[in-house]
């Protein structure tokens, strides 16, 4: 177990989190676990690894494992969920000293159910033992293979399927950067106008829940400001994407947030020469004079111990929900234009949260219809939190 959470890095533990930091270092834009800090009181089960004892008559020798990946998008076509996803593919494959040839990437649109069959039984027929596949609208098929082929694992991201052998479901805390970035922004903004491209609506808690979350760390430093979302309703769709930026842009939003696979709320917030708040990886790169900060996917940290269990014959198959103190999420460093202050409120805020006294849905939270979800001295639990947020905290206008 020990050797296996010294894989896991830490982007937000301590030093990086009370800084804002996320601890990503250039050139090679992925996290491996060299010289980051690793909790000491960390004895929680990570990434499907049970703290038993390594069954070498269960496991697969490291030269004999072969992992599987299926993207929605081709990863090398931006900074976006895919090209994240593969940054933690790359940063996995350094932890451990794989091969190029022990990872089989595949593209396939997670709509496409056949297609989708097709690209797991290639993988399987190369000798794949391990397949990730990385987006929601995979989880019924990667179910149903799972169940075909026993003696493969299968792990999933952004669902909640899972059996009791070769299937389990990741995903992280992505809510609590997201409100980190809330406060950012609403720091940042001179309108009181801030952008927000959505690929759904409130039928997905995880969009809706992210959403939420940056709005309450909107309104934590300036109540005064509105979220303004527009749907795409698609998880990977660059003209809707770019269309929706420039309506938002156009109506006065000076400050650009996102949850979308592609960079156009960046790209362009930089063209109007406004303000962004990058998602899943580090777009300062793209966007110098834009990029507020970006809201952040260590995936390595998931992936490393994903497959070091099968490695050590120590995987479970129970669904891995990380967040900051497990180094899967975090923000980027803060960009040195952020309003004076603003350092200071997010330092604040992310100790609260690593120390656990904040949960950002706690209390009493009013929406935009004027419901109120919550209770004074509660939080949310995590299955409200992943499949119960349905609603619009109350600073947040659909913009149709």
């Amino acid at each position: 177990m020990k050797r296996i959470i010294g894989l896991i890095v830490t982007v937000m533990l301590l030093t990086g989190a009370m800084t804002g930091c996320s601890g990503i270092e250039e050139p090679d834009d992925y996290v491996t676990n060299d010289g980051y800090i690793v909790p000491a009181n960390d004895a929680t089960d990570v990434a499907g690894v049970s703290g038993a004892e390594p069954d070498t008559a269960k496991g697969i020798s490291k030269e004999n494992i072969k992992v599987g990946v299926l993207y929605i998008s081709d990863p090398s076509e931006g900074s976006g969920y895919s090209y994240t996803h593969d940054l933690g593919i790359l940063g996995m494959q350094s932890n451990l000293g794989l091969t190029e040839d022990q990872i089989e990437r595949k593209i396939v649109d997670d709509t496409d159910i056949e297609g989708t069959k097709a690209a797991i039984e290639e993988c399987i027929s190369d000798g794949c033992n391990i397949i990730f596949t990385t987006s929601w609208g995979y989880m019924e098929t990667t179910a149903e293979m799972a169940e075909k082929y026993p003696d493969v694992y299968f792990s999933h991201g952004t669902g909640y399927m899972s059996n009791d052998s070769n299937f389990n479901n990741y995903f992280g805390r992505i809510y609590q950067p997201r409100y980190l970035s809330g406060i950012v922004a609403g720091m940042n903004t001179t309108s009181n106008k801030i952008g927000y491209v959505a690929a759904m609506d409130t039928s997905s808690s995880e969009v809706t829940g992210g959403i939420d979350a940056f709005a309450i760390g909107v309104a934590s430093v300036n109540p005064e400001a509105k979220i303004y979302v527009v749907v795409t309703n698609s998880w990977y769709d660059p003209e809707k994407e770019e269309a929706a930026s420039r309506k938002l842009l156009d109506m006065g939003c000076d400050v650009m947030a996102q949850h979308c696979d592609t960079p156009y709320p960046m790209t362009l917030a930089q063209e109007y020469g406004v303000y962004g708040i990058g998602y899943n990886s580090d777009m300062s790169k793209e966007v110098p004079d834009a990029c507020l900060c970006s809201v952040i996917w260590n995936w390595s940290a998931y992936y490393t111990a994903a497959v070091d269990s099968i490695i050590e014959g120590t995987w479970n198959s129970e669904n891995y929900y990380g967040g900051m103190n497990e180094g899967l999420v975090g923000i980027t460093d803060l960009a040195v234009f952020c309003a004076e202050g603003t350092q200071e409120k997010v330092s604040e805020a992310a100790k609260a949260i690593l120390n656990g006294s904040s949960n950002v849905f706690d209390g009493e939270l009013k929406t935009n219809t004027g419901e109120v979800i919550g209770s004074a001295g509660t939080t949310l639990d995590d299955a409200t939190i992943t499949g119960g947020i349905n609603w619009y905290y109350e600073n947040v206008i659909v913009v149709e």
